[in-house]
């Protein structure tokens, strides 16, 4: 139902999917595209997804997030970021797609670096 609207969208997220490393990106949609799948004037497409190692916790069963993965899973390059990291892919009622990495972040402890390093 939503798949050609996000095959448009698709170069925009995977660019705001590599840009997620260092800041939340956000990206306001186009109404327009989701009202001509849609019988409703202002439809629903809100939805929350969580993303880790390239499995999916879709957390609203709607139509657009399950055409979104279908899509996302489709591209080699989506595909590829997805299975390296780990993302939250949210849509709100504006139509305002955000994406935030949220792959945790090793520290490194002081002085144990040198530790494993002495050990080889």
């Amino acid at each position: 139902m939503y798949t050609n609207t996000w095959k448009k969208y698709l170069p925009v997220i995977k660019l705001l999917l590599k840009k997620s490393a260092t800041a939340e990106q956000s990206f306001k949609l186009n109404r327009i595209d989701f009202e001509k799948n849609n019988r409703n004037r202002k439809p629903a497409c809100s939805f929350n997804i969580g993303l880790t190692k390239g499995k999916f916790n879709v957390l609203t069963q709607s139509a657009p997030a399950k055409d979104l993965v279908e899509i996302l899973m489709q591209d080699e390059g989506a595909k590829t970021l997805l299975r390296a990291n780990q993302y939250n892919i949210s849509l709100d009622s504006d139509l305002v797609l955000k994406i935030k990495d949220t792959t945790p972040v090793l520290e490194v402890v002081p002085g144990e670096e040198e530790k494993s390093q002495g050990a080889e």
